[in-house]
C-alpha cells in the first residue's frame, strides 16, 4: 500500500506542475478535436478520487456537491473555469494525498467499503485499497489526455 500512496502522491505534484505551467485561459482551452481541456482533466481525477475511496466506503467527501456535479465523468468543461475554482482545485491535489495517508493509517474507517465494477474497464474495485490502485491507473489515463492536449495549447 505504502508503494500505492507515493504513486497517488508523485501524480499529485505531476498535476500541480501542469497547474503552475499553464495560464488560465490556456487551461480552459478544448482544442479541436477534444471533449474537455486540462482543468477538467484534474478537477476530474479530484472527484473521482473522492468517490472511489471515500464515497463508496460511506465517508464524506472533500469536495463539494457542486465540484462533484462538475467533473464527475459524464460532464463537460464549460471552458469558464474561474481563476479562485483553479485555486481551489490546486489546494486538493494536496490536501488530499495527505488527508488519504492519515485515513490508510486508520484502515478501519473504510469497513463499510461497497464494490463497485468500473464502467470503462469492468474491473471491479472490491475495498479502498483497491480504490487507490485503480485511481492510479486512472489518474495515469488523464495523465496521457493532457499531454495529448498541451500540444495544441
Amino acid at each position: 500500500m505504502e508503494t500505492s500512496l507515493r504513486i497517488f502522491e508523485n501524480n499529485r505534484n505531476v498535476y500541480l506542475r501542469f497547474l503552475e505551467s499553464y495560464t488560465l485561459d490556456q487551461l480552459n482551452t478544448i482544442p479541436k478535436g477534444f471533449s474537455n481541456n486540462i482543468i477538467w482533466n484534474i478537477g476530474h481525477i479530484i472527484v473521482t478520487h473522492q468517490i472511489l475511496v471515500y464515497k463508496l466506503a460511506g465517508l464524506p467527501l472533500l469536495v463539494s456537491k457542486e465540484m462533484e456535479e462538475t467533473y464527475v465523468n459524464g460532464t463537460f468543461p464549460s471552458g469558464k473555469t474561474t481563476q479562485n475554482e483553479v485555486d481551489a482545485l490546486k489546494e486538493l491535489l494536496i490536501t488530499a494525498v495527505k488527508k488519504t495517508k492519515e485515513d490508510f493509517d486508520n484502515y478501519t474507517i473504510f469497513k463499510n467499503y461497497q464494490p463497485y465494477t468500473t464502467k470503462s474497464t469492468g474491473f471491479t474495485i472490491g475495498n479502498a485499497e483497491d480504490a487507490i490502485t485503480f485511481n492510479n491507473f486512472h489518474e495515469g489515463v488523464h495523465f496521457g489526455i493532457m499531454l495529448q492536449i498541451r500540444k495544441f495549447i
